[in-house]
């Protein structure tokens, strides 16, 4: 799918830097692909490394006029037809009526009989290049007469919600008056950032910081450890943190390092934005279902097999944390009048959920195996940009051995790499989402990983165990928000995650049929740090101002050479990864409109963890500014 630009705020994070310390609360928020969750540090509480830290249990609606207080709150909007839900079933305490739908688990359940009114997915479609994510286009697949709302505005709901729950239990202290942290996958790239900050502004949160959804998984760790993850890791360690959510599948690398006789923490590598998880699985199971039914002659159509995948969801959840149940039931509801007459009792068996998930979405790999891919069709539906191969095996493969040299510059692990190896190897791991609840799921990991290492006559990777999957992100960003603002604690380091360029056009005549050569200048090199400004007083180039204009942007996970100023005529196809178009109009400043003005560029990160565009005129002293996230280190 093509891209679509953003228009780019000045600033993701107006608020940000501004008005810390003087909250009563560090609040971490997970705003999740399947479940949002709220913890808090309570600062007056909290004593040195005594944190008096919560989970907070989120008031909702489970059934009409029937609300529960649950740690969990599922992303998930229901667009009732006016005569389904009277204001007295979705009426929630304090008069937080259900505006907009009904979210949560009420949400979830109604969805499974009638998807075609449910929003699920919105944080995967907030991260999808291909669509407007302003515009009203979920549910994808409604009728007309079905409401359709935005991926940012069902994002802004969620955040809502929870900001109506912990203003119903702490009215003293209103949730847009603490300090706030809300994560977001290591992958999201510079728009879905922005659009994450937007959703939060929209919801009136302002007091806001990013945090990356593995990191925060590795400050839950620390916290829970009570001081004892010193002796679980020690210098030299690599820390692979594999998180299988909902939607996505999140890698990262994080170095256990020495300084000054303390260990420190550095994230070494982040993978790329993988759609694939938990809701694959779901529907990977209802099509296993579905042709079940086929063979038993009950054949399913498009809506009741979508329908049936929420059921199968709950499936999977109760086969994978009990082993001693060999089957759950599941209804697949009718279409018609007869929805009760006609719906379809079916089950899931232990030996479906064995070979559909774990075999096939974790099957037994060499790790030399790259994702598959195939030839696509010309016409598609329009939807999420799923990822062609569901083996995360395959993909953890590929981004280890893609991440080969990640290390080799570093100093204290420079030289620790084996001799030949062909991947990075990982001593260490940290499991992170819901999907790595499941044990069988977690062992077949290890024992691949494992696997690999031993082929190459490597120790094997320990688990590092202690990490709670649902609520680690939340609770680590919520400590992770306490300890930054008290100037202590354990850091985490790395700068930019990926090295950043900007597409620069050549100037040539104009041929028939061909576009304009692309270079592209770095700008940001991998590992610039937070605070950090260049210049690149030595080139010149010209900018276009007066008219709309459009910026390309690209990152390199594996460009780690690159410095500020390098200019890129040719790349390989995995080299670099183009990133969200920026729109921009850049005001003319009594010039003549779609003038080209020579500039020199100037380049920052801020210490808020956006990089910073400036184009400065060659002689003048005025700028045009382009800001986007790219989150630098973060500090606990």
């Amino acid at each position: 799918m093509p891209n679509t630009p953003e228009t780019i705020a000045a600033s993701a994070y107006p608020a940000s830097a501004t008005g810390k310390n003087n909250a009563q609360y560090s609040i971490g928020i997970d705003l999740g692909t399947t479940h949002c969750a709220l913890s808090y540090v309570d600062r007056h509480a909290s004593d040195g490394d005594a944190v008096v830290q919560q989970v907070l249990d989120i008031p909702q609606l489970t059934g009409p006029a029937s609300v529960e207080a649950r740690p969990l709150l599922p992303s998930f909007l229901y667009l009732p037809h006016e005569s389904e839900l009277s204001a007295a079933d979705t009426a929630l305490p304090g008069g937080g009526a259900g505006q907009d739908g009904v979210v949560g688990e009420l949400a979830r359940t109604r969805g499974a009989a009638t998807p075609i009114r449910l929003v699920s997915s919105a944080k995967s479609w907030l991260c999808h290049p291909g669509v407007d994510r302003r515009a009203p286009i979920l549910p994808p697949d409604a009728p007309p007469e079905v409401p359709r709302v935005s991926p940012l505005a069902a994002s802004a709901r969620y955040l809502s919600h929870l900001r109506w729950a912990w203003n119903q239990a702490h009215p003293e202290a209103p949730l847009e008056h603490q300090d706030i942290t809300v994560t977001i996958p290591a992958s999201f790239d510079p728009a879905a950032r922005e659009l994450t900050a937007e959703a939060c502004r929209a919801a009136g949160l302002e007091r806001l910081t990013l945090l990356e959804e593995p990191q925060a998984a590795l400050y839950s760790w620390i916290q829970a450890s009570g001081g004892g993850w010193r002796k679980q890791v020690a210098s030299g360690d690599i820390i692979l943190v594999v998180d299988v959510g909902g939607g996505t599948t999140d890698l990262s690398l994080i170095a256990v390092l020495e300084k000054d006789g303390a260990l420190e923490l550095q994230r070494v590598a982040v993978g790329e934005h993988i759609l694939l998880g938990g809701d694959n699985m779901d529907l990977a199971l209802a099509y296993g279902v579905a042709r079940k039914l086929a063979q038993e002659g009950k054949p399913l159509d498009a809506w009741q097999t979508r329908a049936l995948a929420h059921g199968c969801r709950a499936a999977k959840e109760q086969l994978l944390a009990d082993e001693a149940l060999p089957s759950v039931p599941v209804v697949v509801p009718a279409r018609g009048s007869k929805l009760i007459g006609g719906s379809i009792r079916t089950e899931v068996t232990r030996a479906e959920v064995q070979a559909l998930l774990v075999d096939g979405f974790f099957p037994q790999v060499a790790v030399g195996d790259k994702p598959l891919t195939r030839a696509r069709g010309a016409l598609t539906q329009l939807g999420l940009p799923y990822a062609q191969d569901a083996a995360v095996t395959r993909h953890l493969a590929a981004f280890l051995s893609r991440q080969l040299d990640a290390t080799a510059q570093i100093p204290g692990l420079a030289g620790r790499q084996a001799g030949g190896a062909s991947f990075l190897h990982p001593t260490a791991l940290l499991f992170n989402g819901g999907v790595l609840k499941a044990p069988q799921i977690a062992e077949r990991i290890v024992g691949v990983i494992n696997g690999w290492l031993a082929a190459e006559g490597a120790a094997p990777a320990r688990l590092l165990e202690g990490a709670q999957l649902d609520l680690a992100v939340a609770r680590g960003a919520a400590y992770f928000g306490h300890v930054t603002a008290a100037g202590r604690g354990v850091r985490i380091r790395g700068g930019a995650a990926q090295s950043y360029y900007v597409g620069v056009e050549s100037n040539m005549p104009a041929i028939p049929g061909m576009e304009p050569p692309l270079s592209a200048l770095c700008l940001a090199p991998f590992g610039m740090e937070e605070g950090t400004e260049v210049a690149l007083h030595a080139q010149e180039f010209g900018l276009v101002v007066g008219e709309p204009v459009r910026l390309r942007f690209f990152g390199s996970s594996v460009r780690r050479g690159d410095t500020v100023g390098t200019l890129l005529d040719f790349w390989g196809p995995e080299e670099l990864v183009e990133l969200q178009e920026i729109e921009a109009h850049l005001p003319p400043d009594g010039r003549t409109p779609g003038e080209v003005v020579p500039v020199t560029l100037h380049a920052r990160v801020t210490d808020i963890g956006t990089l910073e565009l400036s184009a400065v005129p060659v002689g003048g002293h005025e700028r045009w500014k382009v800001e986007f996230d790219v989150r630098a280190q973060t500090q606990a």
